[in-house]
C-alpha cells in the first residue's frame, strides 16, 4: 500500500513532490504553483496594501496634524499676552520632539520598506514571513496613530498655574509603545557584545573630551548623557554624537561653595521641577542645581555620606548612606528623612546592609539595593522591616552565583534584575526566581577592548532599549545596542 507521506496534500496524487518551506505540507507541481499563487496573493493584499496605506499617510504628516498644536493655541487664546512667550516655547519644544521621532520612523519604516521589496522581488517568503512582515506594520500603524495624535500617550501637555510664566504650559514627552524597554525587553533580550563609547574614552582626564573615575549618570530621552564625573568635580553633558562634553555643574573647580563640588557621585534629573538632584559626596550634602543655565545649587539635604539615589513616580528621593548603612527616603522640602532599609548598623543580617550604593525603585515603592559590601542586592517592600536577597549573597566570587561589590541596578517590568558586577567587570541579568545569573555584557577579564569592562558602576537603558554603562577605570561611557531580533 502505498504511503500517504508521498501523496500531494491537495489532490492525493502520487509522483514528483514539493515541500513548501512554511506550512511544510507535500504538493505536487501543479498545486504547488497554486499554492505559491495564493502565498503571493497573500502578500500583495496583506503586506504591500497595507505598508501602502501608511506611506500615504506618512507623506501627508506635517507639523499642524497633531491635535496638540490646538490644545496649545486654545489656552494661548484664553490667556494673557505675557504668556505668549512661553506659548511659543512651548511649540518649539513639541516640534523638536516629533521631528525626531518623524526621521526615527521614517528611518525604521524605510529599513522595512527595502525588506519587504526584497522579499516580494525575491520571492522568498513563506506564511511565517507574512505575519512577521505584518506585526512589523501594526506596530508602525500604532506609532503613527500617536505621530498623528490620534494617541495622546506619547506626550502630554502639563498645566501649571504657578506665576513662573515659563512652566504654565509645556510638552511633557513619555515613553512611546513602539520603542519603550518595558514592551521590549525580557529574559531573552540580548544587545551586541563589542559596545560604542558616547563619553570618554580618552584616557583619565580633565579635558572636554575626558572623563576622570565617573560614577552615577543619567540617559535623557533625546539620548544626551549627563554624567558624574567623579574625580574632575563636575556634572557634564554629552549630547548624541558629541566628541566632547559641556560642564552644566562645578565649573568653579572643587570646593564647598554652593557654585562648587567635590566628588560628585550620582544624579537625576527631575522633569517636572526643572532641575538636576546631585550626590555631593565628599560635601556630604545633596544638591538641586538648575537644569537650565544653573550657575550654583542649593542644598537640600545636608550632613549625609550619600553614595547614590534615584526618584520614584511620586517624587520622592531615596539616598543611600554608605557609612550609616541605611537608605532613606525623602520629600522635596524635609528636613529629615524616613528610613525605608537598614539602619540597624552594618552588618549581614536580612535587616542590615553593609555599604549600600546604587538603589532602584518599582511602581511598588519596592526598593532594590545594592549591599556592596555583602555582595548581595536586596529588596526591601515598602514598610518591610528586613531585606529580601534577590541576587547574590554567596559571598564574594566570579561564579554565576556570587557577586563582587555590586553596583548599578535596574529591574524591567517582568522583574528581571540587571546589576553591573563591578569586581567581575560584566553585566548580568538576574531573571525572576532564578537561582543564578546570565553575563549579558563583558565577563572578558577588566580591559579596554569594546568587549571589555573596567569596574562598571551606572547602568540605564535609553527608550530604545539600548543598554549604557558607565565603565569607571576606562573612563567612559560605553553603548551596547539591544538585538532587535531578541525582542519578539
Amino acid at each position: 500500500m502505498e504511503s500517504t507521506l508521498n501523496r500531494c496534500s491537495i489532490c492525493q496524487k502520487s509522483g514528483s513532490m514539493c515541500i513548501c518551506g512554511g506550512c511544510k505540507n507535500i504538493f505536487c507541481l501543479k498545486d504547488f504553483n497554486e499554492h505559491r499563487q495564493q502565498l503571493s496573493n497573500r502578500f500583495d493584499h496583506d503586506i504591500i496594501r497595507f505598508h501602502d496605506e501608511l506611506l500615504s499617510r506618512i507623506k501627508q504628516l506635517n507639523e499642524s496634524s497633531n491635535e496638540l498644536f490646538s490644545q496649545i493655541n486654545r489656552w494661548e487664546s484664553t490667556t494673557i499676552d505675557k504668556i505668549h512667550k512661553a506659548a511659543e516655547g512651548a511649540r518649539q519644544k513639541l516640534n523638536k520632539m516629533l521631528n525626531h521621532e518623524r526621521e526615527v520612523f521614517k528611518e525604521q519604516f524605510g529599513n522595512l520598506t527595502r525588506q519587504i521589496r526584497f522579499q516580494r522581488e525575491e520571492n522568498n517568503f513563506v506564511e511565517n514571513d507574512i505575519q512577521l512582515l505584518k506585526n512589523k506594520l501594526n506596530k508602525m500603524q500604532q506609532f503613527l496613530r500617536q505621530l498623528n495624535g490620534q494617541d495622546k500617550s506619547n506626550i502630554t501637555l502639563i498645566e501649571n498655574n504657578k506665576i513662573n510664566w515659563t512652566n504654565l504650559i509645556y510638552p511633557q514627552k513619555q515613553q512611546l509603545t513602539l520603542q519603550s524597554p518595558s514592551t521590549m525587553i525580557n529574559m531573552n533580550t540580548k544587545w551586541t557584545q563589542n559596545g560604542l563609547t558616547v563619553a570618554g574614552g580618552c584616557r583619565k582626564g580633565n579635558g572636554f573630551n575626558q572623563l576622570s573615575c565617573p560614577n552615577g549618570f543619567y540617559v535623557d530621552d533625546d539620548f544626551t548623557v549627563y554624567i558624574a564625573d567623579f574625580n574632575n568635580n563636575r556634572i557634564v553633558e554629552w549630547k548624541y554624537d558629541a566628541t566632547s562634553g559641556l560642564v552644566i555643574a562645578g565649573e568653579n573647580g572643587q570646593g564647598n561653595r554652593t557654585d562648587q563640588l567635590d566628588g560628585p557621585i550620582d544624579l537625576i534629573l527631575d522633569k517636572e521641577r526643572d532641575f538636576f538632584i546631585i550626590c555631593d559626596k565628599r560635601n556630604r550634602r545633596v544638591l538641586k542645581w538648575p537644569y537650565q543655565g544653573g550657575t550654583s545649587g542649593q542644598t537640600i539635604i545636608p550632613n549625609i555620606d550619600c553614595a547614590c539615589l534615584t526618584m520614584d513616580q511620586h517624587g520622592f528621593i531615596y539616598v543611600s548612606d554608605i557609612r550609616q548603612c541605611v537608605v532613606k527616603r525623602w520629600k522635596v522640602g524635609e528636613t529629615q528623612g524616613t528610613i525605608v532599609a537598614g539602619g540597624n548598623g552594618k552588618g549581614d543580617s536580612l535587616d542590615q546592609l553593609n555599604s549600600p550604593t546604587f538603589l532602584f525603585v518599582d511602581h511598588d515603592q519596592s526598593i532594590y539595593v545594592s549591599d556592596r559590601d555583602n555582595h548581595r542586592v536586596v529588596k526591601w517592600t515598602k514598610n518591610a522591616q528586613e531585606g529580601i536577597i534577590v541576587a547574590g549573597g554567596q559571598g564574594q566570587g566570579n561564579s554565576l552565583t556570587q557577586l563582587s561589590y555590586p553596583c548599578g541596578i535596574i529591574v524591567d517590568p517582568s522583574s528581571n534584575l540587571y546589576i553591573a558586577d563591578r569586581g567581575n567587570h560584566r553585566i548580568i541579568r538576574w531573571s525572576k526566581d532564578a537561582n543564578q545569573a546570565t553575563i549579558i555584557i563583558g565577563g572578558n577579564g577588566p580591559g579596554p577592548q569594546p568587549n571589555q569592562l573596567s569596574e562598571p558602576k551606572g547602568i540605564a537603558f535609553d527608550r530604545h532599549g539600548n543598554l549604557y554603562v558607565v565603565d569607571c577605570w576606562n573612563h567612559r561611557v560605553q553603548r551596547f545596542s539591544i538585538d532587535q531580533n531578541s525582542t519578539s
